[in-house]
């Protein structure tokens, strides 16, 4: 086999996939080892703490390697969240609804779509990512707010979470 330098753009590509895949895989058996350990109160506790350490890390990573501009409102924060590895592990879509405010819609999230095949509830992970996508949001631009339109616990249908962010001058 090449080296990962020497792979095809397909195989880049495929290479991605592979590592988000891989990425989301080691955060959910991470959780898992947590709640097994301590119970899941303080894995969920644990984990918004990683979040609130992760998602401007990411954010960061992501506007240096793009050169996004710091302060860079809603347009640099659509580039962004196309650009984080949740977006290679689940299917997303990101609509501009106002010059100032887009959401951000999960089409399809591979926590939750395992657990529904197992008959098991959502998994409650609203209580984490009010900590992550603003973390995110806010390293992109401290101006830009976030609201949780859905996102389990709370009743999402037969979809997943929403996210809308807006810039306030």
């Amino acid at each position: 086999m090449a080296e990962i330098s020497e792979l095809s753009r397909e195989d880049l590509l495929k290479l991605l996939e592979i590592y988000a895949k891989n990425w989301a895989a080691h955060d959910g058996c991470w959780f898992l080892a947590a709640e097994e350990k301590y119970g899941l109160e303080t894995a969920m506790m644990l984990d918004a703490a990683s979040w609130a350490r992760f998602a401007p890390i990411e954010a960061e990573r992501i506007k240096s390697a793009f050169g996004l501009q710091d302060g860079g409102g809603i347009p640099a924060l659509e580039q962004a969240l196309k650009l984080r590895m949740y977006a290679l592990a689940n299917r997303q879509e990101v609509v501009r609804i106002q010059e100032d405010a887009l959401e951000l819609r999960m089409i399809e999230c591979r926590v939750q779509q395992a657990r529904r095949r197992k008959g098991l509830q959502d998994f409650p992970c609203k209580q984490v990512s009010v900590i992550g996508f603003p973390a995110f949001a806010r390293a992109i631009d401290p101006a830009i707010q976030t609201e949780c339109l859905a996102c389990p616990p709370d009743p999402v249908g037969a979809g997943y979470c929403r996210w809308r962010f807006t810039k306030k001058e």
